[in-house]
């Protein structure tokens, strides 16, 4: 005998993975979770958290100037792509929606990337929030059209 049950929960499947692997399950993050094992991130990101990503999708990476993921992925610069990455990630669990009622999040690069909402939609930094709210069991990742850069000191 089947129960449908309407819980809260969306995605178990999901909810029961870290970030790092809901990224990697996606299936539209293989680069992002590429580039979180290449700048040392991904331990972090599969620890407690709470955390929430702001994922770049692989047709996000696509947008960057021609060879720029490259020169990232190379080990001497594996600081540089830290730093990039870290532009995506911030400290606790914030929905779409509630990101959506900021003007700026600080991000744990220590950066803060404006936000603005028009209509609907989420911008964070030049990126637009494209797949809201995938569960994980220690926070919550966004799918973002563009990867963010933080700027240079």
């Amino acid at each position: 005998m089947h129960s449908t049950s309407s819980t809260s929960t969306s995605a178990p499947s999901s909810a029961t993975r870290n970030i790092v692997d809901t990224a990697a399950a996606n299936g539209s993050f293989k680069i992002f979770s590429n580039a979180l094992r290449q700048s040392g991130l991904a331990n972090t990101l599969k620890g407690n958290g709470p955390f929430t990503v702001l994922a770049p999708t692989d047709a996000a990476f696509g947008k960057l100037p021609p060879g720029q993921l490259d020169t990232w992925l190379k080990p001497e610069n594996k600081d540089e792509l830290a730093a990039v990455m870290n532009y995506h990630v911030l400290a606790g669990r914030s929905s779409a929606a509630e990101i959506g009622k900021l003007t700026a999040v600080k991000t744990i690069n220590g950066q803060s990337a404006p936000i603005v909402m028009s209509g609907s939609r989420v911008r964070i930094g030049d990126a637009e929030l494209t797949t809201p709210d995938i569960a994980s069991s220690n926070g919550v990742l966004h799918g973002i059209d563009k990867v963010n850069i933080p700027t240079r000191h």
